[in-house]
């Protein structure tokens, strides 16, 4: 997706759009309703791919939904908050039941209401853990076994820099990402030969992250940081598509995708 809102296809020779691998594939996604989720979801449309779209809020989620019904692609949508183990099952269901399969599952819902330890916000900490990485877990649960049943299927699990490099006030944000992290990794080995694992670890990215910081001066900082720094988040999304659209003997096991002058 554009600075204006439109999404750029990939042109091959004489201008005619390449869909690689991705067209007719059915993929799930959570927190598809902005930021990296919507875009992803944007994206993936205009390259054939027939969307199943979770997030918390519905309206945002209809209006997501309605865009790409409105370009012609194939989507449905149901509200997802990923804290619950019968939403995500929720989710993958509506994938069997509309499109008879599913082939991707992207596990894209986090939030980052950072702040010093001292600050003791326990119930933010765990809001982080059920969302970050509990969530990831139940969409493991309720993909893992149609993937088996399919003898195929993918998982995309959108980790963080802050994975690979801990600051303060980020030490519970950034415990969950890396906790993505690993536990990829070991579905990735357990995975077999028949299934791909990709982590894809946004730097900082032009999303509503900031708004879930309660402390203000973390989130002013942040705000700062992310004015100067921001990259779009059409690149995340390029970044998802590159790794559903390789062949099927193909794994892109880890993406990193940061500003070119983020630390």
């Amino acid at each position: 997706m554009s600075e204006n809102g439109n999404v750029g296809g990939i042109e091959g020779p004489g201008g005619v759009k390449e869909t690689g691998d991705i067209e007719g594939k059915v993929v799930a996604i959570t927190g598809a309703s902005g930021g990296i989720g919507e875009a992803t979801a944007l994206l993936l449309a205009e390259r054939g791919a027939k969307l199943v779209l979770g997030a918390r809020g519905p309206d945002r989620l209809e209006a997501v939904a309605a865009r790409i019904a409105k370009s012609g692609a194939e989507v449905a949508h149901v509200p997802t908050d990923v804290r619950r183990r019968a939403d995500v099952d929720r989710l993958v269901a509506l994938a069997e039941s509309r499109f008879g399969r599913l082939d991707v599952l992207v596990s894209n819902a986090g939030i980052g209401p950072i702040s010093p330890l001292d600050d003791l916000r326990v119930d933010d900490w765990e809001a982080m853990i059920d969302i970050n990485l509990k969530g990831v877990l139940y969409g493991i649960a309720a993909a893992l076994p149609v993937f088996r049943a399919q003898g195929s299927g993918q998982f995309v699990n959108i980790a963080s820099t802050a994975a690979y490099r801990t600051v303060p006030n980020q030490s519970v944000y950034a415990a969950t990402k890396t906790a993505v992290r690993t536990l990829s990794e070991g579905l990735r080995q357990e995975a077999g030969d028949k299934l791909r694992v990709t982590i894809v670890s946004p730097g900082f990215t032009r999303t509503n992250f900031t708004d879930s910081m309660p402390d203000p001066g973390v989130r002013a900082e942040m705000a700062r940081a992310m004015k100067t720094l921001a990259i779009s988040p059409d690149a995340l999304a390029r970044a998802v598509a590159y790794a559903i659209e390789q062949p099927a003997d193909i794994d892109v096991n880890e993406i990193v995708v940061r500003p070119t002058a983020q630390a």
